[in-house]
């Protein structure tokens, strides 16, 4: 069944249509908030609450456009404001400091996951403008369209913006995370 059919069924009150959706959307929006605030359990909560958002106001959303960055859109939205957050933001950060995210904490048993874990902490350093547009159109892989969808820009912004981004992110790489770099400079 099309997603646009299924979201005018989930907006008339069918439950089913609605768990189809959002099981088709959940790991882009977890692994969004999961990128955005570095925490499984608070990536949860986040991921939780946009499907109840996006539930209550699923009757407004024009159904003619995809799904998936509108969700994504709440989730970076939920995600910037629990960052926000005081008590939490501080929490977070000394999460950071004292323990590495489970992924990095494990035992790498080879240079590709030990670079994966280096470039996402790389892209940790810049600020939250810069990590979303790195996350969104190249963790999640969304194109530059959907992209600007979800951070509600024109495409041609998300562009310069990525440009801007990349800039800051090599020199991050180049003066801080120099195994990104052994073996690829000519």
């Amino acid at each position: 069944m099309e997603e646009s059919t299924l979201v005018l069924r989930a907006a008339n009150g069918d439950a089913a249509a609605w768990e189809s959706l959002a099981l088709a959307h959940q790991q882009a929006v977890f692994r969004l908030a999961y990128l955005l605030l570095g925490d499984a359990d608070d990536a949860e909560d986040i991921a939780q609450e946009t499907f109840l958002r996006a539930w209550k106001y699923l009757k407004r959303f024009d159904s003619t456009r995809p799904l998936r960055p509108w969700l994504l859109s709440i989730a970076a939205n939920l995600s910037r404001n629990r960052r926000r957050s005081a008590g939490r933001y501080v929490s977070a950060l000394m999460r950071a400091f004292r323990d590495e995210p489970k992924a990095i904490a494990l035992e790498e048993k080879n240079s590709q996951q030990t670079e994966a874990n280096e470039l996402w902490r790389a892209v940790q350093q810049l600020d939250l403008p810069d990590q979303q547009i790195v996350y969104l159109r190249y963790f999640l892989d969304l194109p530059v369209s959907e992209t600007a969808d979800v951070l509600q820009i024109a495409e041609g912004t998300v562009k310069s913006r990525l440009s801007r981004a990349l800039e800051k992110l090599r020199k991050i790489i180049h003066q801080d995370f120099p195994v990104l770099f052994e073996g690829r400079e000519a």
